[in-house]
């Protein structure tokens, strides 16, 4: 028997109203729940594992995830105030209207997120996997984005103002158009955005 198998396991619950405030909650698995309006304010989860749920309008204020998963899941209108999430999964995963700032996130894989449209500007999303993730019309100026992994992320009319891309991997993205006024890129991605425009660089 895995792991897995053993994590108490929640599936299809309405969690309405619910108060979590200041809860402590280990190793449980939460499939097709949704989270109605619930107080997670100041909630700690250690290994926990959201499959396919719903945060609707929930209150995450100041909760601290620390290696949970977050799979394909839709957080709308959710209130994430000071959140920490440290080395956690959120493949697939949908932010529609959330409060995303102040935001700590510590390494993890946010492989193919949607956060469209969010404001995300001063975040520190360093070594961050941020492959195939939608962030268009996102605001990212003066995030930093060091060694972060944006393989083949849609970066369509993203706000790149001050941003620090130094290390972070660009392969395949649309950088032609981008506003990177400002923005610190090192040697091999000034190479990318100069090939964009259809230079031919030479050594």
């Amino acid at each position: 028997m895995t792991d897995e198998d053993e994590r108490p396991e929640r599936v299809g619950e309405r969690i309405d109203h619910e108060d979590w405030a200041c809860a402590t909650v280990e190793r449980q698995r939460f499939v097709d729940c949704e989270f109605v309006e619930a107080d997670l304010t100041e909630l700690t989860a250690t290994a926990c594992t959201f499959e396919r749920c719903t945060f609707v309008g929930a209150r995450l204020n100041a909760a601290v995830l620390t290696r949970c998963a977050l799979l394909h899941c839709t957080l709308r209108a959710a209130s994430l105030f000071g959140v920490t999430f440290d080395d956690c999964k959120l493949t697939g995963s949908t932010f529609l209207g959330c409060t995303l700032r102040p935001l700590t996130v510590r390494g993890g894989d946010w492989s193919y997120v949607s956060l469209r449209g969010h404001d995300l500007g001063r975040l520190d999303l360093r070594k961050v996997r941020l492959r195939e993730a939608d962030l268009s019309e996102s605001d990212l100026s003066r995030a930093d984005l060091r060694d972060a992994d944006l393989g083949y992320a849609k970066l369509s009319h993203v706000k790149l103002v001050d941003t620090d891309l130094r290390g972070a991997d660009l392969t395949a993205v649309a950088l032609r158009g981008l506003d990177l006024t400002g923005a610190r890129i090192d040697l091999g991605q000034a190479v990318q955005v100069a090939s964009s425009y259809g230079a031919v660089v030479e050594a």
